[in-house]
């Protein structure tokens, strides 16, 4: 008994313990601060108008005083901590980016070779261009995350309602987001079910790439069933009539604020990369 104790342990612990760790993405948490109390339309405006900023200029400087603010303006609303949970994404992006960077195209001065005799050399223009995209992408994330987990699911969508989005395009959007938490908490029981089971591949890389074909296939059944049963909930209960009844929008000083703010972003942005 106790060797078969300690077996399972060893198998157990350390996918135990990244479980319980794990916290959903993009999902609504609920408050009453800052950011929750601003309109709907208001933070789509904000994750919009970032987005732009963020494609119309390509310096470093620009792009990292973006990702302060968007923290910033997060801080505010106490949800600085699911962005910042997204950080070490972006670092596995920007160093994907560099070795794409180096195996198409080479600028600037060689810093170092990632193989003997100078092949596949690391030069300036590939640590600046991953820089560049991974702030990109930072921004985009930081502030479309924003928007997903301030804002009420009916919130949002009556928003793409009053800005006339097709009812059917709405729900897709919607069903895209709400499904993102729910496959990854389902994915997270059908790997516990594995392990259950006695399947343990092993660990580091290795291991955890073996693991994605007995997780992946279930999960892709489980969720073409539940998206076909969601469907037919949603026609039984006459979702195609609901966006012909449209809540009213209510503003505040604050919405005129954050958009004045955005707005004198963009537009220095804009002014700076196109004028200047």
């Amino acid at each position: 008994m106790r060797t078969g104790s300690s077996r399972w342990k060893r198998v157990k612990s350390p996918l135990s313990a990244e479980v319980s760790e794990m916290e959903d993405i993009m999902q609504y948490i609920p408050g009453n601060r800052f950011v929750h109390r601003l309109s709907p339309m208001t933070k789509i405006f904000f994750a919009v108008g970032m987005m732009f900023a963020a494609i119309f200029t390509s310096d470093p400087l620009l792009l990292s005083a973006m990702v302060v603010f968007v923290l910033l303006f997060a801080g505010i609303g106490g949800l600085v901590k699911p962005l910042i949970r997204q950080v070490p994404l972006l670092i596995i992006l920007g160093l994907a980016l560099v070795v794409l960077t180096v195996l198409t195209s080479a600028s600037g001065d060689v810093l170092f070779a990632l193989l003997p005799n100078g092949m596949l050399p690391v030069t300036t223009g590939a640590i600046m261009f991953a820089v560049q995209m991974a702030l990109r992408f930072a921004v985009l994330i930081f502030s479309f995350q924003l928007l997903v987990i301030s804002t009420q699911p009916r919130d949002l969508v009556n928003a793409l309602y009053t800005l006339r989005i097709p009812g059917d395009y709405a729900l897709m959007f919607l069903i895209a987001i709400r499904f993102i938490p729910t496959l990854q908490r389902e994915g997270v029981r059908i790997n516990e079910a594995q392990l259950s089971r006695g399947y343990f591949p092993g660990g580091g890389i290795v291991g955890k790439l073996k693991q994605l074909g007995p997780v992946m296939l279930p999960l892709m059944l489980n969720s073409l069933a539940k998206a076909d049963t969601l469907g037919l909930t949603i026609d039984m209960r006459g979702y195609r009539k609901a966006s012909e009844h449209r809540r009213k929008m209510v503003y505040h000083a604050a919405d005129f604020v954050t958009v004045l703010i955005v707005a004198a972003i963009l537009a220095g942005i804009v002014y700076v990369t196109f004028v200047l």
